[in-house]
């Protein structure tokens, strides 16, 4: 079986099982939501302050409720020593934490897809002004946050407090991922193109996304074997 299959494989496993069970995702969703609820509270939704932070608002509530299914990715193989029979079997590290990693992105991009709406309401926001710029920003944003989540879920699966754990050490390296992110939402709600200062956010994005995948595909075995 090559690389692809084998990743394929077990993010179709992951993604069957958390279907199933609904746990991360529930709970990932209704904190999100929730979130948003009481921000909407905090924030006036009709002043133009709210809509300047918007993106800073719509991104941490993405990073903190993304933390609960992060912390799932490896933490789900636990029972009945499933994770010492991945690691035993023939399968690579790298396809392993590429399979995890990819349901991690489709979860997530599944859970802001219902937030995206609810936002859009509690705070009176037309997202429909630059989707197509607004959506690559959104994968971009994302995929930083499943690669640099996933990898630690592995280094933290063994810990007692990796739900206390994981944020800590995801958050730090983020930042650079997700100043950009924020700030390019923010102008992109503002109706924007896509252009000028925003394109040395775009590229910091993706330099972002390429070197900690690279990072995390090669780092993974060392993790795994710790």
């Amino acid at each position: 079986m090559n690389f692809l299959a084998q990743t394929l494989t077990i993010a179709s496993k992951d993604l069957r099982s958390e279907l199933r069970s609904k746990d991360a995702l529930n709970a990932s969703l209704s904190f999100a939501v929730v979130i948003l609820l009481l921000f909407s509270f905090a924030f006036d939704p009709t002043s133009d302050q709210t809509r300047e932070i918007a993106g800073g608002l719509l991104w941490l509530v993405f990073s903190f409720a993304g933390a609960l299914i992060l912390n799932r990715s490896f933490a789900r193989e636990q029972p009945n020593d499933c994770l010492e029979a991945l690691l035993a079997s023939p399968l690579p590290g790298a396809a392993l934490y590429l399979g995890k990693a990819l349901t991690n992105f489709l979860l997530l991009i599944a859970v802001e897809a219902v937030c995206f709406p609810v936002f859009g309401v509690f705070y009176n926001i037309r997202w429909a002004r630059q989707p197509a710029s607004l959506a690559l920003i959104v994968v971009l944003a994302t995929w930083a946050l499943t690669v640099i989540g996933t990898a630690f879920s592995a280094l933290t699966v063994n810990l007692r407090l990796r739900e206390l754990m994981l944020p800590i050490l995801v958050y730090p390296v983020l930042i650079p991922a997700l100043l950009p992110a924020i700030q390019i939402t923010s102008q992109l709600v503002a109706g924007e193109p896509l252009g000028g200062d925003m394109m040395m956010g775009l590229r910091l994005l993706i330099a972002f996304d390429i070197i900690f995948t690279a990072l995390a595909l090669a780092l993974i075995e060392t993790v795994l074997a710790g």
